[in-house]
This record gives C-alpha cells, sequence and structure tokens, in this order.
C-alpha cells in the first residue's frame, strides 16, 4: 500500500515546517488529489490515521480536494475533462490527448497552532 508511504511522507513534511515556522500542533490538513494521481483515496484516509499516531497532527482533520482530470485534444485543440488516460475527445473522437491536470497530489494547507 503505497498511500501509508505517502502519509509517512506527509509526517515528514508536516514536522520539517512545524521546526521551520514554530507551530505545535496541526488542525486540519487539506490536500489536492487528481484523479489521474493513482492514489486510493479510502487507504490514504486509513494510512493518515495510522500515520499522524504520536506526532503534532495526531488529532487532526484530513481534508480532502478531488481535482478533475482535465486533457487538451492535439487534432481539434478542444480543452476537456476525462475519467481516465485514454479516453477519446468527445468533440472530434481522437485519442491523442495531452494530460493537463489530475496527475497532482500536494498538501494544499495546514491548518496550525
Amino acid at each position: 500500500m503505497h498511500e501509508l508511504s505517502i502519509c509517512e511522507n506527509i509526517r515528514g513534511i508536516i514536522e520539517d515546517q512545524a521546526r521551520a515556522q514554530g507551530f505545535s500542533r496541526v488542525d486540519c490538513v487539506t490536500l489536492e488529489i487528481g484523479r489521474l494521481s493513482g492514489v486510493e483515496v479510502e487507504a490514504l484516509r486509513f494510512g493518515f490515521d495510522v500515520a499522524m499516531q504520536g506526532s503534532i497532527a495526531a488529532q487532526a482533520r484530513l481534508d480532502i480536494v478531488d481535482l478533475p482530470a482535465t486533457a487538451w485534444c492535439m487534432p481539434c485543440g478542444a480543452q476537456i475533462e476525462i475519467r481516465q488516460r485514454y479516453d477519446g475527445c468527445p468533440s472530434c473522437g481522437s485519442h491523442q490527448l495531452q494530460v493537463t491536470g489530475g496527475e497532482e497530489l500536494r498538501i494544499k494547507s495546514l491548518e496550525v497552532n
């Protein structure tokens, strides 16, 4: 389950930022996760609770912002939303798409004290 290692990395980032910025508690962690990121959200939620035990984020709420998958169609130039890789363009039917969004996985914000 790579979601647990993702959560351990998030914990490391939180601890680094706590040292650098001097906060002692995290109340909320907001993540942006793209639909093409390959992250299983429910596994990430479970891993978050496990990874944060004993840390300054042990009681933190996890908020997840779901980012749509988007692409640019090379033949017709349309900007489209896709459900998965290799979808066809709804405008022209082409499969020559350049993914432009939805692969993200990032910490958007930390609510701290």
